[in-house]
């Protein structure tokens, strides 16, 4: 059901050793320029077509032709009134845990004296409008609703739209839950629109064809987040610059560091739950352990063939991207995993936490047997919205400073600028710019005054 890869006997740790790792690790495949290919013309049709533009599309890839793209605000409330209470409860929770763990990444305003009168000033100031894609394929995420509202709404960002694919069950609107979700946070602005289309509604705005639609549909943002297919990864890579981005989302990875002391149950669980995403998704076991790869591989056949997405999780374990990999000692362990760089980490070792405190690559670190990666999907407060294909190696988790810009603000006083007006002269004359040196010099020149 999954491969192995014996990386026993080789040092794992030398300089060389990540290049020869990036090559023999497996890795889902995203084929983005090609599916930008196909993208692009779709981006140019909803710029220029507006709404009429994207109910075309939603009757195409959805099948259903939503009459109100912009969801009404009595879908709403209705949406919140028919809630079930255990997933209101659970929607609840998740946002106070999420809305706590993200306060705490408010950065501080920092002001600066390099000298007497020479002041530096760090603001930190929200975008003013996002887009946040919530996806609606294969599975419904009304948690991906919390994690990218709630780090936008403590960012303090005024103007939140969000935009989920229409469903043909539901006359045409998103799922539900997806609009209790919304209702649950108080965003009021939720648009019946899936997939690239979202994305090109959101950078380019949409004027409004219908007369439900008014003059215009949706205004354009300055942020689009949230996960998504290929062609939502793509449509972000053609309009990024235009707006800003939080990444171009791969399929979902989980890699699980574990030796001799970790509950096979416990990793083929873990392993599984990640495959129930996406026949793409790619689970790996790192060990020492040969016992305990036989364990977790027996385990996986009867978690799969026991679990209600079977199917989907089978291909996902057998493809390409799935593996468990043999090495030496939980220290090659190390070298591997941050090579790898995962969407989400689990150490499942002795000494887990000083383990994943030497980790530099991965999205999110999950540490000891009680902390499944399921717990980061909906309750630790932590964000799910995660870098994926290895980009933790640059990237971050979505947070708080996805949607804050950081502003410096600078006052010197005449004294201030005196003190450093010969030093500026030096390096503008030897930048070959010496325009620079004397809007410096100028102002003593002519005696400038303190206002």
């Amino acid at each position: 059901m999954i491969q192995r890869i014996d990386l026993t006997g080789r040092d794992l740790t030398a300089p060389v050793a990540r290049r020869d790792l990036l090559a023999t690790l497996p890795r889902a495949e995203m084929r983005v320029d090609d599916a930008a290919r196909a993208v692009e013309p779709l981006l140019h049709q909803v710029r220029d077509g507006g709404a009429g533009a994207l109910r075309d599309i939603a009757e195409r890839f959805d099948g259903v032709r939503p009459e109100h793209l912009r969801v009404p605000p009595e879908a709403l409330a209705n949406a919140l009134d028919t809630l079930a209470p255990d997933i209101r409860a659970g929607l609840t929770e998740a946002i106070r845990r999420v809305r706590e763990v993200h306060a705490a990444q408010v950065p501080a305003e920092r002001v600066t004296e390099p000298a007497p009168g020479a002041v530096v000033r760090q603001r930190y100031v929200p975008v003013r409008r996002v887009g946040l894609y919530v996806p609606g394929g294969l599975a419904v995420y009304p948690s991906s609703v919390v994690m990218n509202v709630v780090a936008a709404q403590t960012a303090g960002v005024p103007g939140i739209a969000l935009a989920s694919p229409p469903q043909k069950d539901h006359g045409g609107l998103p799922h539900p839950t997806i609009l209790a979700a919304c209702a649950l946070l108080g965003v009021d602005e939720v648009y019946a629109v899936g997939g690239a289309q979202a994305v090109a509604m959101f950078a380019y705005g949409a004027a409004g064809t219908a007369p439900q639609d008014g003059e215009t549909l949706c205004e354009p943002v300055d942020v689009v987040t949230g996960p998504g297919n290929v062609y939502v990864a793509a449509a972000k890579r053609l309009v990024r610059g235009l707006v800003g981005i939080d990444a171009e989302a791969g399929p979902t990875e989980i890699a699980v560091l574990a030796d001799r002391t970790a509950d096979a149950t416990h990793v083929a669980l873990d392993l599984v739950s990640q495959a129930e995403h996406d026949p793409m998704a790619a689970s790996i076991l790192v060990t020492d352990s040969p016992e305990l790869a036989d364990a977790v591989t027996e385990r996986l056949a009867d978690l799969a063939a026991a679990t209600k997405h079977s199917l989907r999780v089978a291909k996902a374990l057998d493809g390409p991207q799935s593996a468990i990999v043999l090495v030496d000692d939980i220290e090659a362990g190390l070298a591997v995993v941050d090579a790898y760089g995962a969407e989400h980490l689990e150490i499942q070792a002795a000494g887990a936490a000083a383990l994943a405190d030497r980790v530099h690559n991965a999205g999110a670190i999950f540490v000891g047997p009680w902390s499944p990666v399921s717990l980061g999907d909906y309750l630790a407060g932590s964000n799910h919205v995660l870098p994926t294909g290895g980009t933790a190696r640059f990237a971050s988790a979505l947070g708080v400073h996805s949607f804050l810009k950081p502003v410096q603000v600078i006052e010197y006083t005449r004294d201030a600028l005196e003190q450093v007006a010969g030093h500026i002269s030096a390096l503008a004359n030897d930048e070959d710019l010496p325009a620079h040196g004397e809007a410096v010099r100028g102002r003593f020149a002519h005696g400038g005054s303190e206002v």
